[in-house]
């Protein structure tokens, strides 16, 4: 090759590449233009829904366009997931799955567990919500120790209301039983956390594992009373909580929620949430308000939120088949 094809083929090149970027530029230079929709399998004032609301609110102002949240529970999260994959992938519809969502067994529901990234591709991470434990004031306990001494002298006697089959917060609650040698009665709600906190409050259960914001009207209100929270430390916003691994060394158990794409959204668009969201969660005032009500950011790249999701699919699948294998006794309310 002599030096004017070389010289040519350089040229051209180059030529293809800043076409290639004109092309990803074109793509996301003046994204969005019109309203975003993010579909939720979550159920509204349930934990991942009140945090997904602060960082909807937060993305339509530094947007300048309205981002819609529609929710969509049921079926263990086959419902929004099926919503959200029918959609076209050109930018302005994504899916915030629950944990449970990813790691489901094929048997809860058509297409589940949904795969990241066969099925869809990760954009960015939310928040991380630990869990806590609650109890009714009446029940006569005050710390996790406690009720676990009454459970054991009470077995199968104690009331567990579980906000959703196969949640995250069912999953932490079979976990706690198992570690602390207990067996509770499980009482469970199929549609989020306000019938089953309520029902705590009046005294109809007695313990319940939820996010803090699902929970925090009636704890702030003083008919439910916090024991212990699932997160790995104290949290400084709860100091005088105790952590379930001051009893059972190593418990730890938190709910999540992560932004996912349809596949085939364009890397540009992907590439440009990630950062504006990322940007978003940054903001000290976001943080504050998503950690009074037991909520914590994490900044993350697409490739690092897949990596997250792969890690905790192992940690949690083994709980959702003991979930699977085992039967609940009460029919849903």
């Amino acid at each position: 090759m002599n030096i004017r094809d070389i010289l040519v083929a350089g040229v051209t090149f180059l030529l293809a590449m800043c076409s290639a970027v004109a092309v990803a530029f074109g793509q996301a230079g003046d994204y969005p233009d019109r309203p975003v929709t993010i579909i939720s399998d979550s159920a509204p004032g349930s934990a991942p829904d009140v945090v997904l609301r602060f960082f909807t609110d937060s993305l339509s102002k530094l947007w300048g366009q309205q981002v819609i949240v529609l929710n969509h529970p049921g079926a263990n999260g086959s419902i929004a997931a099926r919503a959200a994959s029918e959609v076209g992938a050109d930018g302005y519809t994504f899916f915030v799955p629950a944990l449970s969502t990813l790691v489901a067994l094929p048997s809860a529901g058509p297409n589940l567990p949904v795969k990241i990234p066969r099925d869809f591709l990760p954009v960015a991470f939310l928040a991380t919500q630990p869990m806590f434990l609650a109890v009714y004031p009446g029940l006569g306990v005050s710390t996790l120790p406690e009720l676990i001494a009454k459970a054991k002298a009470e077995p199968g006697k104690i009331s567990l209301a579980l906000s959703g089959i196969g949640r995250t917060t069912h999953m932490t609650a079979v976990l706690l039983q198992e570690r602390a040698d207990i067996n509770l009665l499980v009482v469970p709600y199929s549609r989020g956390p306000a019938a089953a906190t309520a029902d705590l409050a009046a005294g109809r259960v007695s313990v319940m594992v939820e996010g803090f914001s699902g929970i925090i009207g009636v704890v702030k209100a003083g008919q439910v009373k916090l024991i212990a929270t699932a997160a790995a430390k104290r949290l400084p916003e709860f100091p005088e909580l105790p952590t379930i691994a001051e009893t059972i060394p190593g418990f730890s158990a938190a709910g999540w929620t992560m932004l996912a794409a349809p596949v085939g959204t364009p890397s540009a668009i992907i590439n440009k949430v990630n950062a504006d969201l990322n940007r978003v969660a940054s903001d000290p005032t976001l943080q504050a308000r998503l950690a009074a009500v037991g909520n914590y950011t994490q900044i993350m790249t697409p490739a690092e939120v897949q990596a997250f999701v792969v890690r905790e699919q192992e940690i949690w699948q083994p709980v959702m088949q003991r979930i699977s294998a085992s039967s609940v006794e009460s029919g849903p309310k």
